[in-house]
């Protein structure tokens, strides 16, 4: 068995906490969940002050170190060979251009062959815990960016922390920019299918139109709210469903899946604070529909 290294965050206490505990510190500046820190009280290396171990109603001075090792990621994900397109990559985040068909997360229909699979096997290379841990999803047949936290602290600072731009190519002529601020409800609670009805949950979309064929617009959106196939259904509603959307339009000869990309990302580190943006560039057999 691999012997994993654990992720170690060391934090310099500044003068604002001098003389508080070291719960204050730790539920206040580093954000820590009660869970976790119960979790660590556990570990003999899980809250060091200084390298020593730690109680929680220890008192800091300014300048100590001050470092919890987080606890080991659970893994039953079966590793899969696959060349992944890595845009970003440090101890507590790793951010991947995900193609398209390639599916999320291990279901009865795909089994060894998804993201999730691909991400463990990069991250034993790698010599990390192997665990998947994404921020959010992409439908089947999305492609994008995908953020994937290494821990789960990193995980939970992220989730709805994370703004996405998507562009999307709609079989209709768009001008301008709107908003499409329509209710999104499933009609049938065996089916991932949705649809816009006034019984569903309100449902908020931007978009900005950045090119028309005469037939077909290239749109930038973003997502005031989450619902599951927002975009997808929004357009489709408005008569314009997204080119090759084979469940809420019609199938395309020109791309084999939904034309709706993941294209920037923006959020704050869920460590080092740091103000983060990154972006890929519109796929080839989308800009190629127009």
């Amino acid at each position: 068995m691999t012997d994993f290294s654990r992720r170690r965050i060391e934090y310099k206490i500044p003068t604002e906490y001098d003389g508080k505990k070291v719960i204050a510190y730790l539920r206040g500046e580093a954000k820590l969940s009660s869970r976790l820190i119960r979790t660590l009280k556990h570990y003999e290396d899980g809250i060091l002050l200084n390298g020593i171990r730690a109680r929680t109603v220890d008192l800091l001075k300014t300048g100590d170190t001050l470092s919890v090792t987080l606890p080991d990621s659970k893994n039953e994900i079966e590793p899969l060979e696959y060349e992944l397109d890595v845009i970003y990559e440090d101890e507590d985040l790793l951010i991947i251009n995900k193609p398209a068909l390639l599916p999320m997360h291990p279901t009865h229909n795909h089994q060894g062959d998804t993201l999730a699979n691909a991400v463990v096997n990069h991250l034993i290379n790698e010599g990390k815990q192997p665990s998947f841990k994404a921020v959010g999803r992409l439908d089947k047949g999305t492609g994008g960016l995908v953020v994937c936290a290494l821990n789960s602290h990193c995980a939970a600072r992220l989730q709805a922390k994370i703004r996405k731009t998507y562009y999307a190519v709609a079989d209709g002529v768009y001008k301008g920019c709107g908003t499409i601020d329509r209710p999104i409800y499933r009609p049938d609670p065996l089916k991932t299918l949705r649809a816009v009805g006034e019984s569903g949950d309100r449902a908020i979309t931007h978009w900005k139109a950045l090119k028309t064929d005469g037939k077909r617009t290239l749109l930038e959106i973003e997502l005031e709210t989450g619902r599951t196939h927002q975009i997808r259904v929004h357009f489709a509603s408005l008569g314009t469903p997204l080119t090759g959307d084979r469940m809420y339009g019609k199938e395309s000869e020109e791309i084999p899946h939904q034309a709706l990309f993941c294209g920037k990302i923006s959020f704050t580190h869920p460590v080092t604070g740091t103000k983060m943006e990154l972006e890929c560039p519109i796929p080839d057999e989308m800009n190629n529909l127009l």
